[in-house]
């Protein structure tokens, strides 16, 4: 068929057409534009940076899936938390969990056994509010990396009764107890009793400077044990109930283990009263170094020291609701422990 001049001109026009279609459909929309900006802007803030284009391009979706997940939270959920991005926000809930949720070993809930007798006993007598770390208590935010939460959570608290008790912070050796505490998992997951034991029994916790972390287990460094920075001379289990915890937590940090199910919210948490959707079959442990009340919210909280930098949470804390149930949010009230000295 011989087509005639116009016939010409108008195949040409519908050809050039499709390929102009075919380029913008192939094109980034503008919210993937504003996504790829957004994830090189994350990928800069938290030096982030991919092996290929591949796995570039993997993250960055993952990156964007958790964006929307985030941002829709915060959109209709009408909870007294926000969540945020950090620099977890490019992993999966699988990822994340196989990353920081090392699952304590299985051990009974204590009994309901009075706790050691407390200054301030009496619940009448204890502040409206305490932060430790206004009294000095407390180190700065660490990141534990794949390995050992227990062993932070453990280490904070004794780090807060030293203080307490000798007018000196000390960073102490999570190291120590990952690699030379044999009754426990290293990085595989720890018992924060046992280790409280292990501290007691074996003559106390090297300083940081002197054992640093190193995020694998390795080990017992014998050599460097001579010359312990704290000692403890026991520990106590608290009372599974809301009043005993806060009379511990009132006289010195307090070591806890929390259950958690809803992984995207706690890997996500940004910032306000975090009050559940916890579930089960995950745990991990902090430490509670403080509890107040939240003006914007009217609601109680414990103020909790987590150990996964300063990017996450409130620059690596955690509130936390209190007098929400008997267990305390995420079975809080049931899994807590602080040493003696």
């Amino acid at each position: 068929m011989v087509l005639n001049f116009h016939s010409r001109l108008v195949v040409l026009a519908a050809l050039f057409l499709l390929g102009a279609w075919e380029s913008l459909s192939a094109a980034p929309t503008l919210e993937e534009t504003s996504f790829i900006l957004r994830h090189e802007r994350w990928m800069s803030l938290h030096g982030r940076s991919y092996k290929n284009e591949t796995e570039k391009s993997k993250r960055f979706t993952i990156f964007k899936e958790n964006v929307k997940f985030i941002e829709k939270f915060n959109k209709v959920s009408g909870r007294s938390f926000k969540l945020g991005t950090n620099k977890f926000t490019d992993l999966t809930k699988e990822e994340f969990r196989a990353t920081l949720l090392n699952e304590e070993k299985s051990t009974p809930y204590p009994k309901t056994s009075k706790p050691t007798s407390f200054v301030n006993e009496s619940l009448a007598e204890v502040p409206e509010s305490l932060d430790w770390r206004e009294q000095g208590a407390v180190t700065n935010i660490s990141v534990q990396g794949k390995c050992g939460a227990w062993a932070f959570a453990v280490v904070a608290a004794v780090e807060g009764i030293t203080k307490i008790k000798t007018g000196q912070l000390i960073s102490l050796s999570e190291q120590q107890l990952i690699d030379c505490d044999f009754n426990n998992g290293g990085c595989s997951g720890g018992n924060r009793t046992e280790a409280f034991q292990f501290i007691k029994d074996s003559g106390g916790l090297m300083a940081e400077s002197d054992y640093p972390y190193e995020g694998v287990e390795a080990s017992c460094n014998t050599q460097t044990l001579s010359n312990p920075a704290a000692t403890i001379t026991g520990y106590q289990e608290v009372e599974a109930t809301e009043s005993a915890l806060l009379a511990a937590v009132t006289n010195q940090p307090v070591s806890v283990g929390i259950d958690l199910g809803q992984l995207g919210l706690f890997q996500h948490y940004a910032t306000g009263i975090f009050d559940g959707d916890c579930g089960s079959g995950y745990r991990h442990d902090m430490t509670i170094i403080g509890y107040g009340t939240s003006d914007e919210y009217g609601i109680d909280y414990w103020l909790v020291k987590n150990s996964w930098g300063i990017s996450w949470g409130e620059s690596g804390y955690m509130k936390m609701a209190r007098g929400i149930n008997a267990q305390g949010v995420c079975n809080l009230n049931t899994r807590a422990s602080y040493p003696i000295a």
